[in-house]
């Protein structure tokens, strides 16, 4: 009994270690990779002007290496087939060269090999042929254009290939949001015995634009420097802030409401793009549209500016400005924060008696009002906004409850197999004791039949 207990004990364990497991753990999410980059061949030492590579080239039909670009979250086109990797908090992309070749054995080659190039020069990349440098064994140049098209040129990286083994990773640098174009120029020297070496000159170039994946706009209050949050409102106004994401598109609308026939009718005043910083201080509703072009996400936002009580409820309820109205000339308020109070109602029914007659004061039961007998539970009662579902069930316990039964479910068999052990145990002893009286008797019979042959023999 000890050892069974001792083993659903042990079974429990292991299923509640494994629940744990399953809650607390994360596996660690995969980096996403790309490789890019062509070789061309080019027809001078400043790489400018492409020049088509023939089959008779020392370097047709074989790569030095190719760019590798990890640690976005997604990788996607833009309108012009241009490549563009997203990334989201946390995220930093690294550029590196991957070299699959030996620098002073080209293609296997002991002829070919990277030369240091002493007299490089890369217009494209802000390096003009007065400013003639040495490239060494391979420089990179990097270019980048921001969301203001202000274009800045990298210092290069010049003998970068040198000391890379075939097969390394190279980092190159992390980067933020643009329009990027990085090229790896180099030289290669082909040795010739009997005449001078040939050298010609090559370049890897590649493109792509990094954005934020995000599509978020933060309104914020202009004296307070508090945040809005969605259906927020404020008297003093606020100022939109795109947390450093530069290429999403933020429209704002705002709606008056003016006083007619009893009523506020809805009056659109503008509806236009927005920027990072503008501020927005005129009485009103704004509704707020951020979209992401490369996601195609969208996000909506609504702030009051004002102190009109009816278009705080309006902006925090969402219920109907009409409706509200109609609720507040019945007696309800609305507090600081926007919500509606309706007004507190005793629920007394005065009971007139005379003789045996009752008197028409009496309220039958069927014509009390329902909202005078839920108002007993509470002096005053608040229109809230919705809420989510009580359909929507944990799955944790769904989990705890399976866990449960796959321990009762082992429990069970475990009884039931040692009693089906201990039952054919106790048949198999019982057959064998019937198997041993059976055969003892055999032998006695044997025994006896035996001595009464020889009583036999003697007398005659």
């Amino acid at each position: 009994m000890k050892k069974r207990v001792l083993s659903i004990i042990g079974i429990m364990a292991i299923v509640m270690a494994m629940i744990q497991f399953s809650f607390s753990s994360k596996a660690e999410p995969e980096d996403n990779t790309y490789y890019m980059g062509e070789v061309q061949q080019k027809d001078d030492a400043g790489y400018g002007k492409n020049k088509k590579m023939s089959k008779k080239d020392v370097h047709y039909g074989w790569d030095l290496g190719r760019f590798k670009i990890t640690g976005y979250t997604r990788q996607t086109t833009d309108a012009d087939g241009k490549i563009v990797f997203l990334k989201n908090v946390g995220d930093e992309i690294n550029l590196s060269f991957e070299l699959d070749q030996d620098i002073s054995k080209l293609n296997g080659k002991k002829s070919l090999v990277i030369s240091k190039d002493k007299n490089g020069y890369d217009d494209y990349f802000g390096i003009s042929k007065n400013e003639r440098t040495n490239f060494g064994k391979g420089a990179l140049v990097v270019k980048m254009t921001d969301y203001q098209n202000n274009v800045t040129y990298v210092e290069p990286y010049v003998d970068y290939l040198v000391g890379i083994d075939k097969g390394a990773n190279t980092d190159i640098k992390t980067f933020e949001e643009g329009d990027y174009e990085i090229a790896l120029d180099y030289e290669i020297r082909k040795k010739i015995k009997v005449f001078s070496d040939k050298y010609t000159h090559y370049q890897i170039k590649i493109e792509f634009s990094l954005r934020n994946g995000n599509c978020m706009v933060f309104p914020f209050d202009i004296k307070t420097k508090k945040e809005l949050v969605n259906t927020s409102f404020t008297e003093n106004g606020f100022y939109l802030d795109l947390a450093k994401s530069r290429y999403l598109t933020i429209d704002v609308k705002k709606l008056n409401y003016v006083e007619s026939d009893g009523s506020l009718v809805e009056d659109t005043r503008c509806n236009k793009p927005a920027a990072d910083g503008e501020e927005f201080t005129d009485e009103g509703v704004y509704i707020i549209t951020v979209r992401n072009l490369y996601t195609n996400a969208e996000t909506e936002k609504k702030i009051y500016v004002g102190d009109n009580p009816i278009l705080k409820a309006y902006v925090t309820t969402g219920k109907d400005i009409d409706y509200i109205k109609e609720l507040v000339d019945e007696g309800a308020t609305i507090d600081d924060d926007g919500e509606i109070i309706l007004p507190v109602e005793d629920d007394k029914v005065d009971v007139e008696e005379s003789g045996d007659a009752v008197s028409e004061n009496v309220i039958s039961d069927n014509e009390i009002d329902v909202t005078s007998v839920e108002s007993q539970s509470s002096d005053a009662s608040k229109i809230e906004k919705d809420k989510p579902s009580n359909s929507n069930i944990n799955l944790n316990k769904y989990i705890v409850i399976a866990s449960l039964l796959i321990v009762v479910a082992c429990f069970v068999i475990t009884v039931s197999t040692r009693r089906k052990l201990a039952a054919y145990k106790a048949e198999s002893n019982s057959k064998t004791s019937q198997e041993q009286e059976v055969s003892k008797e055999k032998e006695e019979t044997k025994d006896s039949d035996g001595s009464e042959e020889n009583h036999n023999i003697k007398e005659d």
